[in-house]
Protein backbone atom coordinates (compact mmCIF):
# COMPACT_ATOMS: atom_id res chain seq x y z
CA UNK A 1 0.00 0.00 0.00
CA UNK A 2 1.51 3.20 -0.76
CA UNK A 3 0.31 6.59 0.18
CA UNK A 4 3.18 9.07 0.19
CA UNK A 5 6.16 9.09 -2.44
CA UNK A 6 8.93 11.31 -1.15
CA UNK A 7 11.12 12.90 -3.61
CA UNK A 8 14.74 13.22 -3.52
CA UNK A 9 16.07 16.79 -2.67
CA UNK A 10 17.95 17.08 -6.28
CA UNK A 11 14.79 15.44 -8.08
CA UNK A 12 13.72 17.04 -11.42
CA UNK A 13 10.58 18.77 -12.64
CA UNK A 14 10.43 16.30 -14.92
CA UNK A 15 10.92 13.09 -12.26
CA UNK A 16 7.84 14.84 -10.53
CA UNK A 17 5.42 15.26 -13.51
CA UNK A 18 6.46 11.37 -14.45
CA UNK A 19 5.03 10.11 -10.50
CA UNK A 20 2.23 12.21 -10.96
CA UNK A 21 1.22 10.62 -14.63
CA UNK A 22 1.56 7.03 -13.17
CA UNK A 23 -0.81 8.12 -10.05
CA UNK A 24 -2.89 9.38 -12.42
CA UNK A 25 -2.66 6.47 -14.63
CA UNK A 26 -3.66 4.20 -12.21
CA UNK A 27 -7.45 5.66 -11.27
CA UNK A 28 -5.84 8.36 -8.46
CA UNK A 29 -5.08 11.23 -7.70
CA UNK A 30 -2.05 13.69 -6.98
CA UNK A 31 -1.53 15.53 -4.23
CA UNK A 32 1.64 18.18 -4.46
CA UNK A 33 3.70 19.27 -1.15
CA UNK A 34 6.57 21.48 -2.16
CA UNK A 35 8.35 22.13 1.45
CA UNK A 36 11.87 23.84 1.84
CA UNK A 37 13.59 21.06 1.41
CA UNK A 38 12.23 18.01 -0.45
CA UNK A 39 8.68 17.60 -2.61
CA UNK A 40 6.27 15.22 -0.92
CA UNK A 41 3.28 13.36 -3.65
CA UNK A 42 0.56 12.07 -1.76
CA UNK A 43 -1.99 9.53 -3.41
CA UNK A 44 -5.50 9.89 -2.96
CA UNK A 45 -7.75 6.89 -3.07
CA UNK A 46 -8.26 3.27 -1.93
CA UNK A 47 -4.09 2.24 -2.36
CA UNK A 48 -4.45 -1.32 -0.41
CA UNK A 49 -4.23 -2.94 -3.93
CA UNK A 50 -0.82 -1.00 -4.92
CA UNK A 51 2.59 -1.80 -3.96
CA UNK A 52 5.28 0.26 -2.69
CA UNK A 53 7.94 -1.15 -5.41
CA UNK A 54 5.59 0.76 -7.90
CA UNK A 55 6.64 3.80 -7.70
CA UNK A 56 10.12 3.19 -5.47
CA UNK A 57 11.40 1.96 -9.15
CA UNK A 58 11.02 5.80 -10.56
CA UNK A 59 13.38 7.88 -11.05
CA UNK A 60 14.03 10.88 -8.30
CA UNK A 61 12.26 8.95 -5.81
CA UNK A 62 13.52 8.84 -2.28
CA UNK A 63 11.08 6.65 -0.39
CA UNK A 64 7.12 5.25 -0.35
CA UNK A 65 5.56 5.75 2.57
CA UNK A 66 2.49 3.91 3.83
CA UNK A 67 -0.03 6.03 5.86
CA UNK A 68 -2.58 3.61 8.18
CA UNK A 69 -4.78 6.21 9.47
CA UNK A 70 -7.89 7.02 7.81
CA UNK A 71 -7.40 10.83 7.38
CA UNK A 72 -4.20 11.60 4.69
CA UNK A 73 -5.02 14.82 3.78
CA UNK A 74 -5.48 15.86 7.30
CA UNK A 75 -2.27 14.38 9.08
CA UNK A 76 1.11 16.09 9.18
CA UNK A 77 2.43 12.87 7.37
CA UNK A 78 0.99 14.23 4.58
CA UNK A 79 1.41 17.87 5.06
CA UNK A 80 4.62 18.25 7.55
CA UNK A 81 4.42 21.93 7.21
CA UNK A 82 2.07 24.05 8.83
CA UNK A 83 -1.05 25.38 6.61
CA UNK A 84 -1.49 28.99 6.76
CA UNK A 85 -4.79 30.57 5.67
CA UNK A 86 -5.02 34.75 4.33
CA UNK A 87 -8.59 35.93 5.04
CA UNK A 88 -7.71 39.92 3.06
CA UNK A 89 -4.56 39.74 4.78
CA UNK A 90 -5.25 38.48 7.98
CA UNK A 91 -3.50 35.48 8.91
CA UNK A 92 -4.60 32.32 10.58
CA UNK A 93 -1.88 29.21 11.12
CA UNK A 94 1.79 28.54 11.53
CA UNK A 95 2.33 31.32 14.81
CA UNK A 96 -0.15 33.93 14.20
CA UNK A 97 -2.93 34.48 16.18
CA UNK A 98 -6.65 35.69 15.68
CA UNK A 99 -9.31 36.53 17.97
CA UNK A 100 -13.26 36.01 15.55
CA UNK A 101 -15.78 37.73 18.20
CA UNK A 102 -19.46 38.85 17.49
CA UNK A 103 -22.68 38.05 18.50
CA UNK A 104 -24.21 34.48 18.88
CA UNK A 105 -26.97 35.90 16.46
CA UNK A 106 -27.33 38.84 13.99
CA UNK A 107 -30.63 40.59 15.78
CA UNK A 108 -30.21 44.06 13.57
CA UNK A 109 -27.77 46.46 12.10
CA UNK A 110 -27.43 48.46 15.34
CA UNK A 111 -26.20 45.26 17.14
CA UNK A 112 -23.83 44.04 14.65
CA UNK A 113 -22.59 47.29 13.61
CA UNK A 114 -21.98 48.81 17.55
CA UNK A 115 -19.98 44.60 18.32
CA UNK A 116 -18.45 44.46 14.85
CA UNK A 117 -16.97 48.29 15.73
CA UNK A 118 -15.84 47.67 19.27
CA UNK A 119 -14.02 44.71 18.54
CA UNK A 120 -12.57 45.73 15.80
CA UNK A 121 -10.92 48.86 17.86
CA UNK A 122 -9.53 46.41 20.60
CA UNK A 123 -7.83 44.06 18.28
CA UNK A 124 -10.11 41.42 16.95
CA UNK A 125 -9.50 40.92 13.11
CA UNK A 126 -12.66 38.87 12.06
CA UNK A 127 -16.11 39.57 12.93
CA UNK A 128 -18.55 36.67 13.98
CA UNK A 129 -22.11 36.46 13.62
CA UNK A 130 -24.81 33.82 12.44
CA UNK A 131 -27.68 34.44 10.43
CA UNK A 132 -29.16 30.38 10.25
CA UNK A 133 -28.98 29.01 13.97
CA UNK A 134 -29.41 25.71 14.58
CA UNK A 135 -31.26 25.44 17.69
CA UNK A 136 -32.29 22.58 19.88
CA UNK A 137 -35.71 24.23 20.39
CA UNK A 138 -37.91 24.75 17.22
CA UNK A 139 -39.39 27.40 19.35
CA UNK A 140 -35.91 29.45 20.01
CA UNK A 141 -34.68 32.39 17.65
CA UNK A 142 -33.47 30.26 14.44
CA UNK A 143 -31.97 33.41 12.93
CA UNK A 144 -32.67 36.26 10.28
CA UNK A 145 -32.07 34.40 7.56
CA UNK A 146 -31.70 36.12 4.06
CA UNK A 147 -32.41 39.66 5.58
CA UNK A 148 -29.55 38.92 8.21
CA UNK A 149 -26.93 38.10 5.32
CA UNK A 150 -27.75 41.52 3.98
CA UNK A 151 -27.13 43.30 7.18
CA UNK A 152 -23.63 41.59 8.00
CA UNK A 153 -23.02 42.29 4.15
CA UNK A 154 -23.28 46.20 4.73
CA UNK A 155 -21.87 45.87 8.57
CA UNK A 156 -18.62 44.03 6.54
CA UNK A 157 -18.63 46.80 3.69
CA UNK A 158 -18.90 49.84 5.83
CA UNK A 159 -16.23 48.78 8.47
CA UNK A 160 -13.91 46.81 6.26
CA UNK A 161 -13.86 43.23 8.84
CA UNK A 162 -13.79 40.07 7.52
CA UNK A 163 -16.90 38.12 8.71
CA UNK A 164 -17.66 34.07 9.46
CA UNK A 165 -20.81 33.03 9.29
CA UNK A 166 -22.59 29.59 9.65
CA UNK A 167 -23.97 27.35 7.32
CA UNK A 168 -26.68 24.95 8.13
CA UNK A 169 -27.10 22.97 4.42
CA UNK A 170 -25.51 22.43 0.84
CA UNK A 171 -28.57 24.81 -0.73
CA UNK A 172 -27.46 27.84 1.87
CA UNK A 173 -23.44 27.48 0.79
CA UNK A 174 -23.68 29.40 -2.33
CA UNK A 175 -25.45 32.74 -0.90
CA UNK A 176 -23.72 32.58 2.25
CA UNK A 177 -19.97 32.32 0.44
CA UNK A 178 -21.16 35.32 -1.27
CA UNK A 179 -20.85 37.52 1.50
CA UNK A 180 -19.18 35.36 4.08
CA UNK A 181 -15.33 35.13 4.24
CA UNK A 182 -15.28 31.87 6.03
CA UNK A 183 -18.18 29.25 6.48
CA UNK A 184 -18.66 27.68 9.65
CA UNK A 185 -20.14 24.39 10.35
CA UNK A 186 -21.24 23.97 13.56
CA UNK A 187 -20.94 20.75 15.45
CA UNK A 188 -24.01 19.27 14.60
CA UNK A 189 -23.50 19.82 11.37
CA UNK A 190 -20.17 17.54 11.60
CA UNK A 191 -21.24 14.48 10.40
CA UNK A 192 -23.32 16.36 7.63
CA UNK A 193 -21.26 14.99 5.00
CA UNK A 194 -23.11 16.39 2.01
CA UNK A 195 -22.72 19.74 3.58
CA UNK A 196 -19.01 19.11 4.17
CA UNK A 197 -18.57 18.36 0.57
CA UNK A 198 -20.48 20.93 -0.84
CA UNK A 199 -17.80 23.47 1.41
CA UNK A 200 -15.12 21.52 -0.42
CA UNK A 201 -15.84 22.10 -3.43
CA UNK A 202 -15.39 26.28 -3.07
CA UNK A 203 -12.92 27.95 -2.71
CA UNK A 204 -13.58 29.87 0.97
CA UNK A 205 -11.97 28.81 4.12
CA UNK A 206 -14.14 26.70 6.39
CA UNK A 207 -14.48 26.74 9.75
CA UNK A 208 -15.02 22.78 11.21
CA UNK A 209 -16.47 22.80 14.84
CA UNK A 210 -15.94 19.16 16.76
CA UNK A 211 -19.04 17.73 17.08
CA UNK A 212 -19.75 17.65 21.33
CA UNK A 213 -19.98 13.58 21.23
CA UNK A 214 -16.79 13.37 18.68
CA UNK A 215 -13.46 11.12 18.94
CA UNK A 216 -10.48 13.36 17.19
CA UNK A 217 -10.01 10.60 14.99
CA UNK A 218 -14.06 11.34 13.65
CA UNK A 219 -13.03 15.25 13.77
CA UNK A 220 -9.78 14.50 11.90
CA UNK A 221 -12.05 12.50 9.51
CA UNK A 222 -14.76 14.98 8.48
CA UNK A 223 -12.44 17.71 7.74
CA UNK A 224 -10.90 14.93 5.66
CA UNK A 225 -14.09 15.14 3.49
CA UNK A 226 -13.47 18.70 3.08
CA UNK A 227 -9.74 18.65 1.90
CA UNK A 228 -10.60 15.59 -0.80
CA UNK A 229 -13.10 17.74 -2.70
CA UNK A 230 -9.91 20.39 -3.06
CA UNK A 231 -10.37 22.80 -0.18
CA UNK A 232 -7.79 22.94 1.83
CA UNK A 233 -8.35 25.80 3.50
CA UNK A 234 -9.82 24.35 6.76
CA UNK A 235 -9.28 25.40 10.38
CA UNK A 236 -10.63 23.55 12.99
CA UNK A 237 -12.75 24.37 16.11
CA UNK A 238 -12.68 23.14 19.60
CA UNK A 239 -15.88 23.86 20.91
CA UNK A 240 -16.15 21.39 24.33
CA UNK A 241 -18.21 18.12 24.39
CA UNK A 242 -20.86 16.33 26.46
CA UNK A 243 -19.50 14.85 29.60
CA UNK A 244 -21.15 13.87 33.17
CA UNK A 245 -20.45 16.96 34.48
CA UNK A 246 -22.78 19.56 33.12
CA UNK A 247 -23.83 21.02 36.44
CA UNK A 248 -21.48 23.71 36.32
CA UNK A 249 -20.58 24.22 32.60
CA UNK A 250 -22.96 23.64 29.22
CA UNK A 251 -19.75 21.79 28.10
CA UNK A 252 -16.41 20.48 29.04
CA UNK A 253 -13.59 22.56 27.17
CA UNK A 254 -11.38 19.65 25.92
CA UNK A 255 -8.05 21.68 26.00
CA UNK A 256 -6.06 18.07 25.71
CA UNK A 257 -7.45 18.32 21.92
CA UNK A 258 -5.32 21.22 20.88
CA UNK A 259 -1.44 20.11 21.80
CA UNK A 260 -2.97 16.54 19.79
CA UNK A 261 -4.54 18.09 16.64
CA UNK A 262 -1.16 20.35 16.72
CA UNK A 263 0.80 17.88 16.72
CA UNK A 264 -0.86 15.52 14.63
CA UNK A 265 -2.37 17.57 11.83
CA UNK A 266 -1.11 20.66 9.89
CA UNK A 267 -4.71 22.62 9.95
CA UNK A 268 -4.88 25.47 12.09
CA UNK A 269 -6.70 25.16 15.49
CA UNK A 270 -9.27 27.53 17.18
CA UNK A 271 -10.86 26.91 20.40
CA UNK A 272 -14.61 28.18 21.48
CA UNK A 273 -14.72 29.16 24.86
CA UNK A 274 -17.73 30.62 24.90
CA UNK A 275 -19.79 27.42 23.87
CA UNK A 276 -17.13 25.36 25.60
CA UNK A 277 -18.37 26.53 29.06
CA UNK A 278 -21.36 28.32 28.11
CA UNK A 279 -20.62 30.72 31.24
CA UNK A 280 -18.93 34.29 30.74
CA UNK A 281 -17.59 34.59 33.60
CA UNK A 282 -15.35 31.38 32.36
CA UNK A 283 -14.50 32.93 29.13
CA UNK A 284 -11.63 34.57 30.29
CA UNK A 285 -9.63 32.05 31.78
CA UNK A 286 -10.19 29.50 29.28
CA UNK A 287 -9.05 31.31 26.56
CA UNK A 288 -5.92 32.27 28.44
CA UNK A 289 -5.67 28.78 28.46
CA UNK A 290 -6.39 27.64 25.32
CA UNK A 291 -3.32 29.82 24.47
CA UNK A 292 -1.01 28.25 26.61
CA UNK A 293 -2.46 24.99 25.15
CA UNK A 294 -0.98 26.01 21.81
CA UNK A 295 -4.21 27.27 19.90
CA UNK A 296 -4.09 29.35 16.61
CA UNK A 297 -7.19 31.78 17.93
CA UNK A 298 -10.10 32.23 19.40
CA UNK A 299 -13.83 32.15 18.48
CA UNK A 300 -15.98 34.36 21.15
CA UNK A 301 -19.39 35.71 21.56
CA UNK A 302 -20.05 39.10 22.52
CA UNK A 303 -22.77 41.29 22.81
CA UNK A 304 -23.38 44.82 23.90
CA UNK A 305 -26.61 43.54 25.87
CA UNK A 306 -26.03 40.04 26.84
CA UNK A 307 -29.74 40.06 29.00
CA UNK A 308 -31.20 41.33 25.90
CA UNK A 309 -29.85 38.61 23.27
CA UNK A 310 -32.39 36.18 21.60
CA UNK A 311 -29.69 33.66 21.57
CA UNK A 312 -27.01 32.54 24.45
CA UNK A 313 -26.80 35.41 25.86
CA UNK A 314 -25.52 33.75 28.85
CA UNK A 315 -22.70 32.52 27.75
CA UNK A 316 -21.74 36.14 25.50
CA UNK A 317 -19.07 38.59 26.73
CA UNK A 318 -20.01 42.43 27.96
CA UNK A 319 -18.17 44.62 25.52
CA UNK A 320 -16.42 45.71 28.75
CA UNK A 321 -15.22 42.27 29.25
CA UNK A 322 -14.44 41.81 25.93
CA UNK A 323 -11.61 44.46 26.53
CA UNK A 324 -10.58 42.88 29.23
CA UNK A 325 -9.93 40.15 27.37
CA UNK A 326 -7.52 41.58 24.70
CA UNK A 327 -5.83 43.15 27.08
CA UNK A 328 -4.95 40.26 29.35
CA UNK A 329 -4.41 37.60 26.51
CA UNK A 330 -2.73 39.59 24.02
CA UNK A 331 0.83 39.86 26.37
CA UNK A 332 0.47 36.02 26.85
CA UNK A 333 -0.48 35.14 22.92
CA UNK A 334 3.11 37.17 22.71
CA UNK A 335 5.04 35.21 25.64
CA UNK A 336 3.81 31.97 23.80
CA UNK A 337 5.41 33.51 20.36
CA UNK A 338 2.70 33.90 18.43
CA UNK A 339 2.51 36.92 16.16
CA UNK A 340 -0.64 39.39 16.33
Amino acid sequence: MADLIIMRRDATEEEIKKVVEKIEKLGFKAHISKGTERTIIGIIGDTRGISDETFRILPGVSEVISILKEYKLTSRDFHPEDTIIDINGTKIGEGYFVVMAGPCSVENKTQLYETAKFIKDKGAKILRGAVFKPRTSPYSFLGLGPEGLKIVKEVKEELKIPVITEVLSPEEVEPVAEVSDILQIGTRNMFNYRLLQRVGKIEKPVLLKRNFSAKLSEFLNCAEYILKEGNSKVILCERGIRTFDSEFTRNTLDLSAIPVLKKETHLPVIVDPSHGTGRRDLVIPMSKAAIAAGADGLLIEVHPKPEEALSDGFQSLTLDMFEILMKEIIPLAKLMGKKI
